[in-house]
């Protein structure tokens, strides 16, 4: 089973984020749009100009988990954050997530705004959905950045997810009640999708043959104690992608190296990487 200790330093970790996040929303505030793909109304924001770069975030948050980042980031790349299918203003009247579809919504995102090669940056669920658009298409994504992301779901993985529901969890009344504006509806839709994934044995179930296919450069960033993939995970990922990078970021959980804290001790190294990577001085 998953750490009780770890599971609390992650719930009041997304807690502090969002605290800090809301903030400095001001500074970053910049009105979004939406886009109707794949059976969905997907809600994103356009910040900066150059490189496209597109951020996706993890499971229960929202793109808005990114705002810390944005004022950096975007002095040299063109920002693409959206929420993904039923997160954040994001809609889904189908009321099902898979990292495929996920994956889906995003191609046909940034069809609609005509980017055809662009950079990606995801954590947890976002990171999934990175895997599943980098094997659908191989030539799209020109460099990938992996946070605390997964090939599949383990045991331990799938007993917690088995006991989340908006009475048991404890972030259902704190950090998702800033982020998802339809309220009790929707993040009992959420938690209930999230459940669901440990059922789920078709949508996460990439063998070392499929990750072989992802020719992108991939940088892929793990805690050493993250309680829901353990550190054997990421280490098959980076041994199966052909130009992988793999840092094990030391006694970090599931959001290491400050991925959504600017204030972070990890903040300046970990920007130094995204830049210098995406940047192409990694060879």
């Amino acid at each position: 089973m998953l750490n009780l200790l770890a599971e609390g330093q992650y719930k009041k970790k997304l807690i502090s984020i969002v605290i800090l996040l809301f903030l400095g929303l001001n500074s970053n505030a910049q009105k979004g749009s939406f886009v109707e793909t794949n059976g969905v109304k997907i809600y994103y924001e356009i910040h900066g100009e150059g490189e496209p770069l597109l951020l996706l975030h993890g499971f229960t948050i929202s793109g808005k988990s990114w705002a810390p980042w944005i004022k950096d980031l975007s002095k040299d790349h063109q920002l693409i954050i959206p929420d993904l299918r039923g997160h954040g203003n994001s809609t889904n009247p189908s009321k099902a997530f898979t990292h495929k579809m996920a994956a889906i919504d995003m191609y046909g995102l940034m069809d609609h705004l005509k980017i055809d090669r662009f950079q990606a940056m995801g954590q947890s669920s976002g990171a999934m959905t990175l895997i599943q658009m980098a094997t659908m298409d191989s030539s799209r994504i020109s460099s990938m950045i992996l946070v605390a992301g997964t090939s599949f779901f383990p045991k331990e993985t799938r007993d917690f997810l088995s006991g989340v529901s908006y009475e048991t969890y404890h972030g259902s009344s704190t950090y998702m009640k800033a982020l998802h504006p339809r309220g009790e509806e929707q993040i009992r839709m959420i938690l209930k999708q999230w459940s669901n994934m440990s059922e789920s044995y078709d949508d996460m179930n990439f063998t070392a043959p499929f990750l072989s296919t992802i020719r992108c450069p991939t940088l892929i960033i793990h805690g050493d104690r993250d309680s829901f993939f353990p550190v054997d995970i990421p280490v098959s990922i980076y041994q199966a992608i052909p130009k992988s990078y793999l840092w094990i970021v030391p006694n970090a959980g599931h959001m290491p190296a400050g991925i959504y804290d600017r204030k972070s001790i990890w903040s300046d190294i970990l920007f130094k990487v995204v830049t210098d990577f995406f940047g192409g001085n990694w060879k």
